[in-house]
């Protein structure tokens, strides 16, 4: 299986899809990194992985629909099975959605259908989580749609918040989880027990 991975900042889900995939815990290969982001560490990452990886925006390829046709010919061009969305801030085109039906993955640092939506991403999360006094947040990974979150979930894991825990230490807490659970996952879907479209 080949994969895209997507990303617009550290990179380090990413790095823990990559590990994965060099270690044989997940069969399958990252072929392609895309960022949207010309100074992220995922780039960076990319480079020193060697691993084809382009940026990406609508500024520089010209429109919304110029980015999504030169995104659509590298998925071709590289032969890509599955895309998955590593902290990957901007909404997919339909286009790609509908070439990718049900092979479009995310991550999430909470349980949704809780802490979803617009403007739920990093930091806001686990803050969000914290004021509402929960006693548990955790990860999930879901399809994605044309809406922010919205997409069936594939899979969750529970992470606990601990007394006296901030949004850093929470967030701290769920990226350690975040990176083992998306290799156990991504393993499931290379395996065939988690469909593709």
């Amino acid at each position: 299986m080949r994969i895209a991975v997507f990303a617009s900042h550290g990179g380090t889900d990413m790095q823990a899809i990559v590990d994965g995939c060099k270690s044989g815990a997940i069969d399958a290969e990252v072929a392609l990194i895309i960022s949207n982001n010309s100074d992220s560490m995922a780039l960076q990452r990319a480079e020193r992985e060697g691993i084809d990886h382009y940026h990406l925006s609508a500024k520089k390829c010209g429109s919304e629909e110029a980015l999504e046709e030169r995104v659509l010919s590298l998925l071709e061009e590289y032969r890509i099975d599955m895309i998955f969305l590593a902290g990957y801030m901007r909404k997919l085109g339909d286009r790609i959605l509908e070439a990718y039906h049900d092979r479009v993955f995310n991550i999430h640092p909470a349980l949704l259908p809780k802490y979803g939506g617009r403007g739920m991403y990093g930091i806001h999360v686990h803050e969000a989580v914290i004021a509402a006094g929960d006693p548990v947040s955790g990860v999930t990974i879901h399809r994605v749609n044309n809406r922010y979150d919205s997409g069936d979930i594939v899979a969750q894991t529970e992470v606990p918040v601990l007394p006296g825990d901030d949004a850093e230490t929470l967030a701290a807490r769920v990226l350690e989880r975040e990176h083992q659970f998306l290799v156990e996952v991504i393993s499931e879907i290379a395996k065939g027990n988690i469909p593709l479209g």
